[in-house]
């Protein structure tokens, strides 16, 4: 027998209902840019006596809103809020504020699994360049590059649905 001719030994995939394969969520990036950028290099202006020693803190909120009429097309934004103090003391050594947009067709999502899809799957997907960014500015701004670690966003997003519980059950125990 031809190495052409031999048999078929893949598995097909699990199907519907109806037969056919379930269709696979899809995020695809139509464009991402930056929408608002600010780096202020503190320590050229004011100075720090003594010895620098960094101590950077990075804030990150995250947002999607829908786009277009079609209900496919979603705008998923990240700001980022990066600070960076001398440690032990208040001096701040540089604070830049980064937001960052990319612009995603999602197809086969259903309503329920929008939500966190979005902005868990959108953000991983525009982090690499974010990253990037990140990096370019603190460095061409006379510092190191600042190479951010990895980011959960599963972890994120479940943080920020507890906010949003927590302050929804301190809003129902107010007395009116």
């Amino acid at each position: 027998m031809a190495e052409n001719d031999a048999p078929d030994t893949q598995t097909a995939p699990e199907t519907g209902s109806n037969g056919a394969a379930p269709a696979q969520p899809v995020l695809r990036p139509l464009g991402q840019f930056i929408r608002d950028l600010s780096f202020e290099n503190i320590l050229a202006s004011k100075g720090v006596s003594g010895e620098v020693k960094p101590d950077v803190s990075v804030q990150v909120k995250l947002d999607a809103k829908k786009r277009g009429d079609d209900g496919t097309q979603y705008e998923v934004i990240g700001k980022f809020t990066i600070t960076s103090k001398n440690k032990g003391s208040e001096d701040v050594l540089f604070m830049m504020e980064l937001e960052y947009a990319g612009i995603f067709q999602a197809q086969n999502v259903n309503d329920e699994q929008l939500h966190p899809f979005l902005l868990i799957e959108g953000p991983r997907l525009m982090f690499p360049y974010i990253r990037r960014i990140v990096s370019d500015i603190t460095r061409d701004g006379g510092f190191p590059a600042l190479n951010l670690e990895p980011i959960d966003f599963v972890a994120l997003y479940r943080q920020g649905i507890a906010q949003r519980q927590a302050m929804q059950q301190a809003a129902e125990q107010k007395p009116s």
